[in-house]
């Protein structure tokens, strides 16, 4: 990224917190905190920025390349089942009729039933241990899926490769919302899609490659050969993480004490209150997640979101490495806008529209190059609005630590349920212009766009009575009045 983008950016980031750093005392922060806090609140500008701009550095540098290929290595061994397809898995396991379908659904019941607790139990552990141990077993199991000689020993393995997959990716948000500043989080949450863009431009040529050469080779099928080598990528991988990754700004061990309370303060100030790891109970955490209305539509927004991403069963892989490519590109962009502008819910909007036409043109045209067009809009569109949309469900629950992991997990988790079903919409049956699943994608793809606008219009108001209620408290000399289990003064809703 260019100089003068890169500084625009960083700029923009601190935007969003620089209003409150006037404050002295932070709720939520002891005494010991206060004190390096009303150090850091002294400072002016250009020290904190330098400062700032420094442990940035250090976290993107520490955080960011794992998580992105870590999540490249999680969706190579989530989709490989499908290029193991074309190495004659079918054949040899004996599989017919639905026997495929049936094995790349089973992943997603696994998936799903471990999200909650997974993203509960990460609130208590080191994050970093926990995610490489979250590699490491899905490494294991990925590899397992070579020593499956029938059908029935696939599906048990596809099930439990889902289950511990399940802590990854709500996970690693999680861990990013706790080390970031809201406008700072949606611009890395461009960059961890990295990692699934990778996977959809290069997955078939690995597979190809592994295919082709190395099938028979010792006597192992190539389909074998691809679940050995990616699944034994990855159990490497999941060691290294492990010395990387970071657990929680206070408990880091290569930042020094200075550093640990400026990266406490930095969040303090986002959100005008501290991330703590116990003064919530889990169970608390969750009924707290759970009676806060704004979850639903949340939901709501993340399974239709997901169900808009349905078209990738039919994608011809002539296309899919070019499209993806410029999905990956389009959505660091409107991730960098989101983040200049403080906007979620108009981009997304206007994504959407862009995934509708996609569908439309892709549904009644049967011009090759009106096709081939549209399906570079169905991803730009769609995929890229599920980014921002991961990082809008992330902070717009900021506190307590314990609900918010409740709601990234909640959220995903039945979310995800549109994938146990969405790969039914695009039928063999109605190729080559798929009219249901297309008309369908349409519809919710519109649908996404419209409820985004919703929210946007609810944070407003939220955000408008949060104002009143401060105002109310200056008024009557009450100071600053707590709004709410994780609103304090000075918070507002993005949108």
């Amino acid at each position: 990224m260019p100089t003068k983008i890169g500084t625009e950016v960083n700029e923009a980031e601190r935007r969003s917190t620089s209003p409150k750093r006037t404050a002295g005392v932070i709720p939520g922060a002891d005494d010991a905190q206060t004190q390096l806090f009303l150090h850091f609140a002294s400072r002016d500008e250009e020290w904190r920025a330098v400062h700032e701009k420094k442990l940035v550095r250090r976290i993107d540098l520490h955080l960011m390349p794992f998580l992105v290929i870590m999540y490249l290595l999680n969706f190579l061994d989530r989709s490989n089942l499908a290029q193991a397809r074309q190495g004659g898995l079918e054949k040899d396991l004996g599989m017919s009729g639905t026997d495929f379908n049936l094995a790349t659904s089973i992943f997603f019941v696994g998936y799903i039933l471990m999200q909650l607790p997974s993203n509960m139990l990460i609130t208590r552990v080191r994050p970093s241990l926990y995610l490489a141990t979250s590699v490491l077993l899905w490494g294991i199991m990925s590899t397992c899926n070579a020593t499956a000689y029938n059908f029935a020993q696939l599906v048990v393995t596809r099930f439990i490769l889902g289950f511990v997959e399940a802590p990854f990716f709500p996970g690693a948000v999680f861990l990013m919302s706790s080390w970031y500043t809201r406008a700072e989080l949606t611009r890395r949450i461009a960059w961890f899609f990295c990692g699934n863009a990778l996977a959809n431009m290069f997955g078939g040529l690995i597979a190809y490659g592994v295919l082709k050469d190395l099938d028979g080779a010792s006597g192992i099928a190539g389909w074998r050969w691809l679940f050995i080598i990616e699944g034994g990528t990855t159990i490497g991988v999941s060691f290294v993480a492990a010395f990387f990754l970071p657990d929680y700004p206070a408990t880091t061990r290569w930042l020094s004490d200075e550093e640990r309370a400026f990266a406490a303060w930095r969040l303090l100030i986002d959100i005008s209150e501290a991330d703590e790891r116990s003064n919530t109970s889990i169970w608390n955490g969750i009924k707290l997640a759970l009676l806060d209305y704004r979850l639903y539509l949340f939901i709501l927004l993340t399974h239709m979101s997901i169900l808009a991403m349905t078209f990738q069963y039919f994608f011809p892989s002539i296309v899919q490495t070019l499209a993806w490519f410029a999905t990956f590109i389009v959505a660091v962009l409107v991730n960098w806008t989101a983040a200049r502008y403080d906007d979620r819910s108009i981009h997304i909007f206007c994504l959407m529209l862009l995934a509708t036409a996609g569908n439309v043109i892709a549904t009644v045209s049967t011009s090759t190059g009106a096709r081939f067009f549209a399906m570079f809009l169905m991803p730009v569109g769609a995929v890229s609005t599920y980014t921002l949309i991961v990082g809008w469900v992330a902070n717009s629950f900021p506190r307590p630590l314990v609900k918010r992991s409740a709601v990234i997990a909640i959220a995903n988790m039945i979310g995800n349920t549109a994938s146990i079903y969405g790969s039914y919409m695009y039928n063999e049956k109605t190729r080559p212009q798929y009219v249901p699943g297309g008309s369908s994608n349409a519809v919710i793809g519109f649908l996404v766009g419209v409820l985004a606008i919703a929210l946007r219009h609810l944070h407003k108001w939220e955000n408008k009575k949060l104002e009143e209620a401060e105002g109310e408290a200056a008024a009557e000399g009450g100071g600053a009045a707590e709004q709410g289990p994780d609103r304090l003064v000075g918070f507002r809703y993005i949108y």
